[in-house]
């Protein structure tokens, strides 16, 4: 029986809200503390609500994820992505809780030929990617009980992601330019969320197992594959649909550097923990029907 409440950081982004569902469908007790209980990129200590709260986990759901808006905001990126992960995993290593800190594709080059594997070298091109990094290290350095779980490419029926955007924009257009050349691995937010889960009991039954984990979809896919999945679903469901132009990288200049290839192999997790990775055209299929019967539509 679970004595205490998992204590989440995060309320409103895709991930905190997937863990807020589940734990009304699974009766997990959870709290979720968002930047009105607590504002991390003011350098609010997250180290004095763990010690208020007591609680028996927690999961850093909470990030700066403006990709473009980093190469800025370098010290706002860093203050949420490193130095307040830091603050929980010291806690919570002094604590003897279990910690969930979730990463990115992002710390790697995205130069490789092939998936990314947990031990390959990382590269960060951007301030994001190397924000998210410096808290990859942050987390581990701090020695207790802790997961990283790095995914990519997530979408879902919560928050601002990818096929919210290209929903939105095919309201107002026939055609939609859409990057071909990048490659990842679509990954549904409730499926990011349940990585959480399963890192949790995984460490519950293995201590040892803490470490760094890659957690994404299951195959393959551009943007412009992405893309068009969604506008081959969205139109039966009563969703806004459009064409999509296949475009390159050069075609569509970004201030932060995105990886090209994008995919993480995720199978030595799912070898260890009770979680698979899922088929981003399944997931799609469950996000979609979300978004069509949601009051809020794509907006929400």
């Amino acid at each position: 029986m679970q004595s205490a409440p998992i204590l989440v950081f995060g309320r409103t982004g895709q991930v905190a809200q997937e863990l807020a569902r589940l734990s009304r469908s699974q009766q997990i007790a959870m709290i979720f503390a968002g930047r009105e209980t607590l504002d991390l990129a003011a350098g609010g200590d997250p180290g004095a609500l763990i010690a208020q709260i007591k609680p028996s986990a927690v999961i850093n759901a909470a990030a700066y994820t403006a990709v473009d808006r980093a190469e800025q905001e370098e010290a706002q990126a860093f203050q949420l992505n490193a130095h307040a992960p830091g603050q929980m995993a010291r806690t919570c290593a002094a604590q003897n809780i279990s910690f969930i800190h979730y990463s990115t594709d992002y710390v790697f080059d995205g130069l490789l030929d092939r998936p990314y594997r947990e031990d390959d070298a990382t590269g960060p091109r951007s301030v994001y990617g190397l924000s998210k990094r410096a808290g990859e290290e942050a987390v581990l350095a701090a020695g207790g009980r802790a997961i990283v779980l790095r995914t990519a490419w997530v979408v879902g029926a919560f928050g601002s992601n990818f096929v919210k955007t290209m929903l939105r924009l095919a309201q107002t257009r026939d055609e939609i330019g859409v990057v071909a050349d990048q490659i990842g691995r679509p990954t549904w937010s409730r499926s990011v969320a349940q990585a959480g889960l399963a890192a949790l009991e995984l460490l519950a039954r293995s201590p040892q197992s803490a470490g760094t984990y890659h957690a994404g979809g299951a195959d393959d896919a551009s943007w412009a594959d992405l893309a068009a999945g969604t506008f081959e679903r969205s139109g039966a469901l009563g969703l806004a649909s459009a064409r999509v132009k296949p475009i390159t990288t050069a075609d569509y200049p970004t201030p932060a550097v995105r990886p090209a290839n994008s995919r993480l192999d995720s199978s030595k997790f799912a070898s260890l923990a009770d979680w698979q990775p899922m088929a981003w055209t399944k997931a799609l299929d469950h996000i979609l029907k979300d978004i069509a019967t949601s009051p809020e539509g794509p907006d929400a």
